[in-house]
């Protein structure tokens, strides 16, 4: 494999993680917060059911774009609505709503398996940038409106989590909901909001999947992908460009199945579709608390020091805590 062929593999691997990107970013943003929502695999599902048959039905892409978001914010409503004001179990909330959702897009989108429909623009390079070395053929070249628009949400969302007061708030919100109601904040609110453009991220993602990147609808057309996203999230340590660049690997991780599925004839092609989820957990193993001591252990003092601080991640505090705002 030479330069060439290996720049192709790398920027299709980063053109076709766009979908996980979005639902990565959905699910930070609302557990940073401190609201875990974990219907994200059924939410992504159901928002590619309905992306695609409202597309279809309006010919319309982004009215299904459209449609995609306000299913996740319906189901990011009633995570909110059982986790926030009920105070009940974040995670039995996600895991039922995962499942039912997941149903739901099979029942529901039976008349629209394997029919065409509306699909995203053809991909367009951006000028000036396409000629960068490098960094131009992976990032600028192969791309549609949605790469692109990935690619700012990204830069947009670690700069408004880290460069401005209302990220700020976010963040206290997670970490400490006491102290930022004191300071006049109103936690509850802010939590519902979060939670509700976290969801519709989300769906929108589901949509990405089935207007874009795997065209078309099926049963259990996005199986597996909403739960990846949980697990990217948290080996990214919630910081939108960690959590990215996760997304990007799991992608390039799918891009190198593909490679091998064509070159190895003798392995079931069943093996080289789990993979890239296997590996993708035995990363997230690997850099856990324990283990990323004793990998690292090897290595002298100052590098280690820094690659432990780079890589060690560490959830909101108050997490899936409920909050009583008095």
């Amino acid at each position: 494999m030479d330069s060439a062929q290996l720049l192709i593999i790398l920027a299709t691997a980063i053109t076709t993680a766009t979908p996980l990107v979005f639902a990565c970013l959905g699910e930070t943003l609302t557990e940073r917060a401190g609201v875990i929502n974990l219907s994200a695999e059924g939410t992504v599902m159901l928002g590619a059911m309905v992306g695609f048959v409202v597309a279809k039905t309006t010919e319309s892409v982004w009215l299904g774009f459209l449609g995609a978001a306000a299913v996740g914010m319906l189901v990011a409503l009633i995570v909110a609505y059982g986790a926030i004001t009920l105070r009940q179990s974040q995670i039995a909330i996600g895991f039922v709503l995962a499942l039912l959702c997941s149903d739901l897009s099979s029942y529901l989108g039976n008349p629209y398996v394997r029919i065409p429909g509306p699909t995203v623009p053809p991909a367009f390079p951006i000028p000036i940038l396409e000629a960068i070395p490098v960094l131009g053929p992976l990032f600028f070249r192969q791309g549609d409106v949605l790469v692109y628009a990935s690619y700012v949400l990204i830069i947009g969302m670690w700069f408004y989590f880290y460069r401005t007061r209302a990220g700020l708030t976010l963040r206290a919100i997670g970490e400490q909901p006491a102290a930022a109601f004191v300071r006049g904040h109103n936690v509850v609110a802010l939590r519902y909001l979060y939670t509700l453009i976290g969801g519709a991220m989300i769906g929108i993602a589901g949509a990405a999947f089935s207007l874009d990147f795997k065209a078309g609808w099926s049963h259990r057309h996005t199986a597996g992908y909403g739960w990846i996203a949980l697990a990217i999230v948290i080996f990214g340590g919630w910081n939108p460009l960690r959590v990215a660049l996760g997304a990007y690997l799991f992608g390039i991780l799918q891009s190198l199945a593909s490679v091998a599925q064509s070159s190895i004839q003798d392995v079931p092609t069943q093996v080289f579709t789990v993979a890239p989820f296997i590996l993708m957990i035995l990363v997230l193993v690997l850099t856990s608390a324990g283990w990323l001591d004793r990998l690292l252990g090897y290595l002298p003092v100052t590098p280690r020091r820094a690659l432990m601080r780079a890589l060690r991640t560490a959830p909101p505090a108050a997490l899936g805590r409920p909050f009583e705002q008095d």
